[in-house]
């Protein structure tokens, strides 16, 4: 019996064991992966897309290509799980901040979304900076990192129709979708703007500029309704 239970400790013992270098070897493959992709979205804001290779990741991050393409397919592969994984650190940096009570008019509702947008663009501008380049590009054949791009842009978009859904009933499903357009193209140009002139305002902490032009917009939405609905 004695034989019996040493036998039986010493099986889940090396279950356990194997267990825990497993866990060891999955955590330190996460780390690795995302070591890499710091490397990527660092060379790929100073050099671009065409700048970016697989030899300056592997000089920049320490892991040799082999480690890389083992985690990534090609460049490609890996500037698209830059922009993905940047996208998911900006909606989860879009609820940072607090949000506005019940009894919030219009315009502190507005401006407190400008400023969700600008705070999660500072902490994860990979994204947009590095997707921006890709959208101006047009190739027979698109990227991977560019497929990837328009895709959570177009998701951006969504959310941004949802949310203003909420907060604007009486629009229609087509004034939604304008000022969620709007909204995209807006940050797309405060962005821009703030990567190509350092010593001009600072557009991105301009939410108060921000708010007033989304305003004005939503106001014009408004009375396009309302002459639509006297006709």
């Amino acid at each position: 019996m004695s034989i019996l239970i040493v036998v039986i400790a010493t099986g889940i013992e090396e279950i356990m064991s194997t267990s825990q270098q497993t866990l060891k070897k999955r955590s330190n493959g996460i780390a690795a992966r995302g070591k890499i992709l710091d490397a990527a979205a660092e060379i790929a804001s100073e050099r671009g897309y065409e700048g970016t290779s697989i030899s300056l990741v592997s000089k920049r991050s320490g892991f040799p290509a082999s480690s890389i393409y083992w985690h990534f397919k090609n460049k490609d592969d890996l500037l698209a799980a830059v922009i993905e994984r940047s996208f998911e650190a900006w909606l989860h940096a879009m609820s940072d901040l607090e949000v506005p009570g019940e009894d919030a008019s219009l315009e502190e509702v507005v401006t407190h979304e400008a400023a969700q947008f600008s705070h999660a663009i500072e902490v994860s501008p990979d994204f947009l900076r590095l997707g921006l380049m890709l959208g101006l590009e047009h190739r027979p054949e698109d990227p991977t990192a560019r497929k990837m791009f328009l895709k959570v842009r177009s998701q951006a978009f969504r959310n941004a129709v949802r949310n203003y859904g909420r907060l604007l009933p009486e629009l229609d499903k087509k004034a939604l979708e304008e000022l969620g357009s709007f909204t995209i193209a807006l940050a797309d140009g405060f962005f821009m703007s703030q990567q190509v002139a350092d010593d001009t305002l600072d557009l991105m902490g301009r939410n108060d500029l921000q708010a007033a032009a989304l305003l004005g917009v939503i106001e014009m939405l408004r009375k396009r309704r309302k002459g639509g609905k006297k006709k």
